[in-house]
């Protein structure tokens, strides 16, 4: 736990008290979320899991979206002939979408039974700020991993095994990403690009997009190896899937599980009829494409994704899920 919080400190200090503040309350909520239900009380149970989750929300929105919101609406204002709004500017602090989420997901486990309370308040901690994943993921849950930390195994053989993985990611994001950035950057910069350059910039974009986070990733996933905690694999060669359905089954698999069951089953899933599934899909891709990051290009990719998938299960494809 101190490494971890040494770790995030190297960046910023001062926005290690935002990391200490979410997650007490997180930890505190999650006590009040358990004592109702041993008691019987859900409703009150639920009215926890409700402020803990819009709390949580409340952090994420801010820090996250609050340039983008402003910037929104200062674009409708000056359109509209009005004076735009002069807003403070908000520093995003790194890892927030990651830790967030998994505290979510925490109190979601709390409440549905689905996980155990934290012994205490420093195994709860140790859980959120775990470093080889803080900063870019995966995303992972504390009912998938409380058995490594109360035992788990150390030697040289799976020392190994994860240094090398970290290396492999290494290489990834150094030698082929970082490669592939500028001649990307270079064709997406042309005023006037050929056919050929459009699709150059494309290919290299999208050999570097995967590169990057597939890289560190799986460093990240060799760094817990290191220490002994076996991580979710986040990518199982996305680029080989036939439908879009396969990718999100191959591409950045903690999120899209995440999001298949704390917002897309929760929503209805496929439960409400056809029509409600549609809805359920675009909903939870359109999130999801929100959360990678706040622009409207990750709301316009994150609803075509959505569109795609409700199409795909029109004509018969397999299920998200």
């Amino acid at each position: 736990l101190i490494g971890s919080y040494l770790f995030y400190a190297w960046w910023r200090v001062d926005f290690v008290v935002l990391f200490g503040v979410v997650t007490f309350f997180n930890y505190w909520v999650s006590k009040h979320i358990l004592r109702h239900k041993e008691s019987g009380n859900l409703k009150a149970a639920k009215r926890w899991l409700a402020a803990g989750v819009i709390g949580d929300l409340a952090v994420l929105g801010y820090f996250k979206y609050f340039n983008f919101g402003v910037n929104a609406w200062n674009d409708l204002v000056i359109a509209l002939g009005g004076q735009p709004w002069d807003a403070w500017s908000v520093i995003l602090p790194i890892g927030i979408s990651f830790y967030v989420f998994q505290a979510l997901s925490y109190l979601v486990d709390i409440y549905r039974g689905d996980a155990k309370l934290a012994p205490g308040f420093l195994d709860f901690a140790a859980f959120i700020a775990l470093f080889p994943q803080l900063i870019a993921g995966p995303v992972i849950r504390y009912k998938d991993i409380v058995h490594q930390f109360e035992q788990r195994e150390h030697n040289l053989t799976l020392f190994n095994e994860g240094a090398i993985y970290f290396m492999c990611g290494f290489c990834k994001k150094i030698l082929v990403a970082d490669t592939l950035a500028p001649l990307a950057d270079m064709m997406f910069t042309q005023p006037h690009p050929s056919f050929a350059e459009a699709w150059l910039g494309v290919l290299a974009y999208a050999a570097q997009l995967y590169y990057d986070f597939c890289g560190y990733s799986q460093m990240a996933v060799g760094l817990g190896l290191m220490m002994g905690f076996r991580f979710i694999r986040n990518f199982n060669h996305p680029y080989i899937s036939r439908s879009i359905t396969e990718f999100w089954q191959r591409w950045h698999i903690s999120l899209s599980t995440w999001l298949r069951d704390y917002l897309y089953i929760p929503l209805g899933g496929n439960r409400k009829g056809k029509i409600r599934t549609y809805i359920n899909l675009f909903l939870t891709m359109l999130l999801g494409g929100f959360w990678h990051g706040a622009n409207w290009t990750f709301v316009l990719w994150g609803s075509w994704h959505g569109l795609i998938l409700g199409i795909e299960r029109l004509l018969g494809g397999k299920n998200t899920t």
